[in-house]
């Protein structure tokens, strides 16, 4: 009977605590489940326009800013808008967050129209055939102060799409694809 007893409280004892733990607050999960604005800031290195963006509320996407980031991100060869993958914006901000920094993002290809990339292609190696970039799925760029080499290795920790690594271009690229590297 003594040993019943043992066991029994034994076993409230640590069910108590486990339900003491569970009651504690969490802050990975509070941080998840509080809204939070995320903004980008991006300078386009071939149109030296600039565009501070609050993509995100707190609640959801903001379709004005959304537009104001596909323009940016346009075709300038062409003059072609085409809209984002809101998620390349998503894992931009994840990106951020993970080197410690809020520097500007210096974008130097987002969207291609398929000419466009098709012109890239004959004078240039590594343009793919079927590029994310043709569909709004990709960017190439950098950020100032942040180690080329960083932003690789922050870019594949995430496991969030394709990482193609050009230090000679002074390049990263990012895309929401497949996860692979290059």
């Amino acid at each position: 009977m003594d040993k019943i007893d043992f066991h029994r409280r034994k076993w409230l004892t640590l069910g108590s605590a486990v339900m003491g733990i569970a009651l504690l607050p969490r802050p990975s999960l509070a941080s998840l489940s509080t809204a939070r604005p995320r903004i980008l800031v991006l300078n386009n290195l071939n149109t030296g326009e600039s565009i501070k963006a609050e993509f995100f509320d707190g609640r959801g996407y903001n379709r004005e800013e959304l537009a104001r980031l596909n323009y940016l991100f346009r075709d300038y060869r062409a003059n072609k808008t085409k809209t984002i993958d809101p998620r390349l914006f998503e894992h931009l901000y994840r990106l951020q967050g993970l080197l410690g920094t809020t520097k500007p993002v210096q974008l130097i290809s987002g969207y291609r129209s398929i000419d466009t990339n098709n012109e890239m292609r004959e004078h240039k190696r590594g343009v793919a055939k079927k590029s994310y970039h043709t569909k709004g799925q990709a960017m190439d760029f950098h950020i100032e102060g942040i180690q080329l080499n960083n932003i690789r290795k922050a870019a594949l920790k995430m496991r969030a799409g394709g990482v193609g690594y050009y230090p000679r271009s002074n390049f990263v690229h990012i895309d929401t694809g497949p996860v692979r590297t290059w």
